[in-house]
């Protein structure tokens, strides 16, 4: 007789985890594609930072669950289709199915031809809000993912630095960790105030917290 192994265990239990989630539950109801959208949203009714009006840049979008909360929050009457009030810009390297009002840009930002669309997208103007969903694939080796997260946080940084009003907000995501330290510490130079943040749609067990800098320096 064959045992399970311990990947399967894991599987099956993230799986387990994932179907009862309340956040996966609540998100197949109101129609966003990932449990993802409640955290953005905590961490925006925590801070105030989307408004009706703003230009809204959301790095590595996909699969769209914070472009969708965005557009919500924009829209007249919170809805996911119809009016909009303001300008969503998604990025990422990965494709995205299309979101009613949002410009997807698919590519990396360090690019030429992908900046040369995303400055197009923008029309001269600087965002209000960038936020970063963006996240390195995790190799195990300690050393070498911290250096990838602190590098995407780095680029989330200096994405905003070019791209942002200087009283803009950035939210990025980070994770407790090797690295972590130190991307305090690049958010701390970069931004006037600098508040970390938990939001409850996040997993406990999850290493994952949100940085949230505002007022670039």
């Amino acid at each position: 007789m064959k045992t399970p192994s311990k990947g399967k265990k894991v599987n099956k239990a993230w799986l387990h985890d994932h179907i009862n989630d309340p956040y996966v539950k609540l998100a197949g109801r109101e129609g966003y594609r990932a449990r993802a959208a409640y955290k953005l949203k905590e961490i925006d009714e925590t801070f105030g930072l989307i408004k009706p009006g703003h230009l809204v840049v959301d790095l590595g979008c996909t699969p769209g669950a914070w472009s969708q909360y965005a557009r919500r929050r924009m829209s007249p009457t919170g809805a996911a289709v119809g009016e909009l009030n303001g300008t969503i810009i998604g990025l990422d390297m990965l494709p995205m199915e299309p979101i009613e009002g949002v410009i997807f840009i698919q590519g990396d930002f360090r690019e030429a031809d992908v900046l040369s669309q995303l400055e197009q997208a923008l029309e001269g103007r600087q965002a209000d809000v960038v936020v970063s969903d963006m996240a390195p694939n995790l190799s195990g080796i300690s050393s070498a993912d911290a250096a990838r997260i602190e590098n995407l946080v780095e680029l989330a940084i200096e994405f905003a630095q070019n791209h942002m009003k200087a009283q803009g907000a950035l939210v990025a995501k980070v994770f407790h960790g090797g690295s972590y330290n130190d991307v305090v510490q690049h958010f701390k130079a970069a931004f006037q105030v600098v508040k970390p943040f938990k939001p409850k749609a996040s997993r406990d067990r999850s290493s994952e917290t949100f940085l949230v800098g505002v007022g670039l320096k």
